[in-house]
């Protein structure tokens, strides 16, 4: 089951608020001895999670099917770079980085029971308490996390304000909904933050002389322009004129400190290529996540920011990204062992 976006919290009763954690989504089939663990593609997971697949086997209960999030933690923070980097084709690797960061599950759904009951036409309420009594069950396994969940509007508010690191906002689900495989029925909110960026270079779109993208950039405290990431959501009736506009001022570097790559290998609506730009325009972007002093995904142009100095933008627009709260530290303490008498 998957969530549709939206602007607000819903406000009338009946909903169920939950954490949006900030990994790769996974269900994980057990039947027996085999384990299974699925992304929402459809496609297996399971060999860059050696780790998890062997706590899911290792497990007293022999029948199950888990909806949660997949993550790798690194103190009290949960680590996307640690999580991508699990995605590695080499299995060699893949082993190495699972025993040295190892991954969590981190539980919300229980979609069949230990006793291999189906629980799709079951309501959210009567899912949770069988997720709770599989959990009770097996005894605080490390790697294994209960998240936790609030039907309280002002507890899921201060959740959205504080999201932006770990957490990548709030999920709503109704209380009396069923599971519906494949389709948007839950509702997921996030809190869009806003940044000035420079304008330090442009891609043309593929097959075009038109401008496709902006590369934007921040300074450092070296005073050097890095590169953090685009927007291409510039109106087809501007294109025109603004590539004018950006063709007069071409002139390497573009950015001082760290460049731009190729083409996202995700996309192919992008060229290779780019042109590197005079520092003298300022764009204001609305943008939901940072990794690793990045724009997580592409951002959206708010407007031209004219009265700004380049040199205005600077990291300290991002760098205080709220980290795990005390959610987070609760979360992943949760399933920790008690020390032995």
């Amino acid at each position: 089951m998957e969530a549709r976006l939206v602007d607000e919290l819903p406000r009338d009763p009946g909903w169920q608020f939950e954490p949006k954690w900030d990994g790769f989504r996974c269900l994980a089939f057990r039947s027996g001895a085999e384990v299974e663990l699925r992304a929402k593609s459809g496609k297996t997971l399971s060999r860059y999670f050696p780790d998890v697949v062997s706590v899911l086997a290792g497990l007293a209960p022999r029948q199950f099917v888990l909806d949660g999030e997949l993550a790798v933690p690194k103190g009290d923070i949960l680590s996307f770079d640690a999580l991508q980097a699990r995605l590695h084709p080499a299995e060699s690797r893949v082993r190495k980085l699972a025993a040295e960061t190892p991954a969590i599950f981190i539980l919300f759904d229980c979609l069949m029971t230990i006793r291999g009951e189906s629980l799709i036409e079951a309501r959210l309420r009567d899912r949770r308490a069988a997720l709770k009594t599989f959990f009770s069950s097996i005894n605080r396994v490390e790697q294994l996390k209960l998240s936790p969940y609030t039907h309280n509007l002002r507890q899921a508010k201060r959740w959205l304000e504080y999201s932006g690191g770990a957490v990548d906002g709030v999920v709503a689900k109704r209380l009396d909904g069923i599971y519906h495989p494949g389709e948007r029925a839950m509702l997921k909110i996030k809190r869009i933050r806003t940044a000035d960026c420079v304008v330090g270079g442009f891609r043309y779109q593929q097959g075009t002389n038109q401008v496709g993208s902006l590369l934007l950039g921040l300074y450092n405290e070296q005073g050097l322009l890095d590169h953090v990431g685009f927007t291409s959501s510039i109106a087809n009736r501007e294109r025109k004129a603004l590539t004018r506009r950006l063709e007069a001022i071409v002139a390497p570097p573009g950015f001082s400190g760290n460049a731009p790559g190729g083409p996202s290998r995700w996309s192919n609506e992008r060229s290779g290529e780019w042109k590197p730009l005079r520092p003298e325009l300022v764009v204001e972007v609305r943008y939901d996540q940072v990794t690793a002093n990045r724009f997580r995904h592409g951002t959206q142009l708010s407007r031209w920011r004219p009265d700004k100095a380049p040199e205005q933008c600077t990291f300290d627009q991002i760098e205080h990204e709220v980290r795990p709260e005390k959610l987070i530290g609760e979360t992943l303490k949760r399933g920790r062992k008690k020390p032995a008498a």
